[in-house]
């Protein structure tokens, strides 16, 4: 009786599931780190190293393509030997990252330790592989659960964004980058310990042998190499869109005379008020579906990235961020969701991975395409037309999906929810 009480402590939709949430969340955060302190730290790149911006956008775009590979990689890792242990070869990673890009001495040295050891073999660990994980843990509340997991690189985006601008004004970048280090090496090994327990079995767990609901599941609607496919195309679109205001809010608010440390304020509220969305749309889509829940999103990111124009107020732009935020957070869940109901269980690892790394080679493309942009024209107005025109090629892809997707009548997964 008491290995079976301690075994159903275990189980799909309990107790310690939502305890292995809330420790995912907050290793999720902690490794994030690496996807925002390049962002922070641009201006200062580019005076150190005497750059223009689309040369400063370099190692932010290095950075994701890493982490977008990484993703890949690290998530195949998951799916052989458990989330623990690409969490702390992650951990390992990044602590050498932040220590040995300290000492750089040109930008190409500094632009591949944040590719190779921060973006590929350090962040990404606590983004795909853990979401992937957390699919595995619920079946009731996939959607919000998984909301909440990717909320962590938006939580990263919260907490980083303004600590990080306060130690390189006080201390300067390279001081910051060994203080992360120390940061991340000493909490994140500690908490990966928390995620030991191996995922339930897809087998016993999603085959009908529970009385509890199985998620739906969509067969032959589309072959499963077209859906892949369409997902890497919807995921590089949104990103690149979602990329203009993310990489480029700081030096923004610079060039409008408003200040870096207002720019990195405002990253920190869009990606605060991102981690609202997330949980909202995680919420519509358990209610409505997740390809309902893509178009609604991409449709609201569109229009609010529209309103970076018209208004570069202080005050307005304060307001646009966190209408932005709320408007694009609920995109890039909704991806793992859809692979949830398409793809097997034992491939979740892997084909989270692609699609999120897809989306992480738009934000990669997105910020470095940006940058381009304003050297050639001098202005962001380009910049922000471009993004849009991205997503409406992410909202094109949605549409479609939905149809080809929706219009059939689900089947009940066995072994693909």
């Amino acid at each position: 009786m008491k290995i079976a009480s301690i075994l159903a402590e275990r189980e799909v939709d309990s107790p310690y599931a939502w305890f292995r949430l809330s420790m995912s969340l907050l290793i999720s955060m902690i490794g994030g780190v690496g996807l925002w302190s390049v962002v922070v730290i641009l201006p200062a790149l580019e005076a150190d190293f005497n750059l223009a911006r689309a040369d400063a956008s370099l190692p932010y775009t290095i950075t994701m393509i890493g982490f977008a590979v990484g993703g890949i990689l690290m998530g195949r890792m998951a799916d052989r030997f458990g989330i623990v242990v690409p969490l702390r070869f992650g951990a390992v990673a990044l602590a050498l990252g932040y220590a040995l890009s300290s000492q750089a001495e040109t930008l190409w040295q500094f632009a591949m330790l944040q590719g190779l050891l921060i973006g590929m073999l350090g962040s990404s660990a606590s983004f795909g592989p853990v979401i992937s994980d957390i699919t595995h843990w619920f079946r009731r509340r996939r959607g919000i659960a998984v909301a909440v997991g990717a909320s962590g690189s938006y939580l990263a985006g919260t907490v980083w964004p303004p600590v990080v601008q306060y130690f390189v004004d006080t201390q300067g970048w390279r001081d910051t980058h060994m203080i992360i280090a120390g940061i991340c090496l000493c909490t994140l090994l500690p908490l990966s310990a928390a995620l030991r327990e191996r995922s339930p079995r897809a087998s016993v767990q999603e085959t009908g042998t529970s009385a509890a609901p199985v998620p739906e599941s969509y067969e032959n609607a589309l072959p499963r190499p077209a859906v892949q496919g369409l997902l890497l195309v919807a995921g590089i679109s949104c990103c690149v869109a979602m990329a203009m205001p993310q990489v480029h809010i700081v030096a923004y608010c610079g060039d409008l005379g408003y200040g870096t440390a207002r720019g990195a304020e405002m990253l920190s509220l869009m990606l605060a008020t991102g981690i609202v969305s997330r949980l909202l749309f995680g919420w519509i889509a358990d209610k409505i579906g997740a390809l309902p829940t893509l178009v609604l999103s991409s449709v609201m990111q569109g229009l609010s990235l529209l309103l970076f124009l018209p208004f570069t107020g202080l005050f307005s732009l304060y307001a646009v961020s966190a209408l932005f935020g709320l408007a694009q957070g609920g995109i890039v869940p909704t991806y793992a969701l859809i692979v949830r109901r398409v793809f097997p269980a034992a491939e979740a690892g892997t084909r989270v991975g692609l699609v999120l790394s897809a989306t992480l080679l738009g934000m990669a493309l997105g910020g470095w395409m940006s940058g381009k942009i304003y050297d050639l024209t001098l202005s962001y107005d380009a910049a922000f037309l471009n993004g849009v025109g991205w997503n409406l090629l992410n909202i094109s892809v949605a549409v479609f999906l939905w149809f080809q997707l929706d219009r059939r009548r689900p089947l009940r997964a066995i072994g693909t929810a």
